[in-house]
């Protein structure tokens, strides 16, 4: 009977893992678009008012549009973030010249971050996402991570490279590259 139990419940987290992969591996996009909403007020000039981050997705991979609308849906009619109200933009990571006044990029996973990180430097935006290796290659100014527990990493250049300043007790809480 024993046997039979841990079998069935085995082969049941195989399925759910099997079909669920997507949602398990960005389950965490509404927490971590919370955590980086939150570090605006730790810049040296936060952002005020109504605040536009662009959730720059891949329409191609279906794991970017679920993670684009866990975030957008996260998001909501606007996320208080200090004296910020963050609205959510699907950008399609092909038609960023089309992401219009934002003020920030987040990128979901899948998406080629060269290219989006190249046209946040050029619009001067700040470039955040939960892909590590973003931040690492410098295309991304900000790396957060929300489990097992809230991490956030700056890389400096290219946070300099947009003109981006934070605060001294916030990069005392952070891990800088």
């Amino acid at each position: 009977m024993r046997v039979e139990f841990t079998r069935s419940l085995l082969s049941a987290a195989m399925v759910i893992s099997a079909l669920g992969l997507p949602q398990i591996c960005f389950a965490e996009g509404a927490r971590e678009i919370q955590v980086a909403g939150r570090t605006l007020g730790f810049l040296e000039n936060p952002p005020s008012g109504r605040v536009v981050m662009g959730i720059v997705y891949d329409p191609s991979k279906p794991g970017s549009v679920a993670e684009k609308d866990e975030i957008m849906g996260s998001i909501g009619a606007g996320m208080t973030a200090g004296s910020a109200t963050i609205v959510g933009k699907p950008v399609d990571a092909s038609s960023l010249g089309a992401a219009g006044d934002v003020y920030a990029l987040y990128l979901t996973h899948g998406v080629n971050y060269a290219a989006v990180g190249a046209a946040g430097k050029a619009k001067k935006v700040l470039t955040i996402s939960a892909d590590m290796g973003c931040v690492n290659s410098g295309a991304c100014v900000m790396g957060v991570a929300a489990d097992p527990k809230v991490g956030i990493t700056v890389n400096h250049s290219a946070a300099a490279a947009i003109g981006a300043a934070f605060k001294a007790a916030f990069k005392m809480m952070i891990k800088e590259i």
